[in-house]
C-alpha cells in the first residue's frame, strides 16, 4: 500500500507465502531492516544493566574518602558483574526471537528471561568478567616481565589470551542455549565448546564483525564524542547479539534442537508458522502473489458549471 506515496491508489499483487525464502547476506539484511527500531530499544534495556559502571566515576568524584571509594567501587563492580549475564540471556532471547521470525514482546519477554535465567546467567557472568579480568592482566604483566628477565614469559600470557578467545566464543552459544532449551549447565558448556571449535567459520565472521564494531565505537570514542554517547544506548549491543544470534544460532538448531525434536518424530516449531497444525476448512484462500495488481485511476477534469 502506497499509503505514504503519492501513488496510493495503486498496488501490487502482494507476497506470496510460497516464494523463496531469502538465505545468507540478503536475509541478514531483510531482517536487519524489519527489525531496526525493535533493535534499538532492545539495546535500551541492556544499557540499563551498565548503570552499575556508570555509577564508578561519580563515586570517584564525589567521595573524599579513598577506603570508602574503593570499596563503593568494588562493589558497584561485582553488581555488574552478577547482573550482565542475566541482561544478555535477555537480550539473547529477544535476538532468537528476531531470527525465528516469531512475535514477542519486547520488554516483557527479555525480562522474564533474566528472571528466568538469572542464577546460570550470572554464574557464567561472573567466570566472563574473570576471564576478561585475568586476559587484561596477562596482556599488561607478561610482557613487561619478557623484556625484563626472558621470553618464556610469552607463553603463559598465550595460553592465558587463548582461554580467553576461546571462553570468549564459548559464549556465543552458551546464551542461546541457556534461553531455548532445557539442557543442564553441563551439556550447554559441551555444546558450546564443541561448536567453539566445530562452527570455526561463523565464529571467525562473528569475532570479526565484533572487532569492526568495537574499533569504530573506539574511533567515534576518540575524535567525535558526541556520536559515540548517541549511539552507545540505541546501537553496537543489540546488533552485535543479533550478528551473534544469526550466525550461531543456526548450529544450535541444526545439531541440538533438531535431532530433539527428530527423535520424537516431530518437526522443530521454530520452523513452523502456525497453519500447519490447522485442520478445519479454509474458508479463505491466501491470494498473495496471485492478485492482479490494481492501476493508478485516471482522473478526470470533470465539468465546470458556469
Amino acid at each position: 500500500m502506497g499509503l505514504f506515496s503519492k501513488d496510493y491508489e495503486s498496488s501490487g499483487s502482494g507476497i506470496s507465502k510460497d516464494d523463496v525464502k531469502k538465505k545468507g547476506l540478503a536475509l541478514f539484511l531483510d531482517l536487519l531492516g524489519r527489525k531496526f527500531w525493535s533493535l534499538m530499544w532492545v539495546n535500551v534495556l541492556y544499557v540499563l544493566f551498565f548503570i552499575p559502571l556508570m555509577l564508578i566515576m561519580p563515586a570517584i568524584y564525589f567521595i573524599n574518602n579513598n577506603y570508602i571509594a574503593v570499596a563503593v567501587i568494588c562493589i558497584l563492580v561485582l553488581i555488574f558483574a552478577i547482573v550482565i549475564g542475566p541482561a544478555t540471556a535477555g537480550m539473547m532471547k529477544i535476538m532468537r526471537m528476531f531470527y525465528i521470525e516469531k512475535h514477542t514482546f519486547i520488554a516483557h519477554d527479555f525480562f522474564e528471561a533474566v528472571r528466568d535465567n538469572f542464577k546460570r546467567a550470572a554464574v557464567v557472568g561472573l567466570v566472563d568478567c574473570f576471564v576478561i579480568f585475568s586476559a587484561f592482566a596477562a596482556l599488561q604483566v607478561y610482557p613487561a616481565l619478557a623484556v625484563q628477565y626472558t621470553r618464556a614469559f610469552y607463553i603463559p600470557m598465550v595460553i592465558t589470551f587463548s582461554l580467553f578467545l576461546m571462553v570468549f566464543i564459548m559464549n556465543f552459544y552458551v546464551f542461546l542455549m541457556l534461553t531455548s532449551t532445557t539442557l543442564t549447565m553441563k551439556q550447554i558448556l559441551k555444546n558450546s565448546f564443541m561448536f567453539a571449535i566445530s562452527g570455526m567459520k561463523q565464529n571467525l565472521l562473528t569475532v570479526g564483525v565484533i572487532v569492526a564494531i568495537m574499533f569504530i565505537m573506539s574511533l567515534l570514542f576518540l575524535n567525535l564524542f558526541q556520536v559515540f554517547a548517541l549511539l552507545i544506548p540505541i546501537f553496537p549491543a543489540a546488533f552485535i547479539g543479533f550478528v551473534v544470534c544469526f550466525n550461531c544460532y543456526p548450529l544450535i538448531q541444526k545439531n541440538v534442537l533438531d535431532p530433539f525434536y527428530s527423535m520424537q518424530g516431530k518437526v522443530n516449531p521454530e520452523y513452523l508458522d502456525g497453519s500447519e497444525d490447522d485442520d478445519t476448512e479454509q474458508i479463505f484462500e491466501d491470494m498473495g502473489g496471485k492478485e492482479a495488481p490494481i492501476e493508478k485511476r485516471k482522473k478526470s477534469k470533470g465539468k465546470v458549471i458556469k
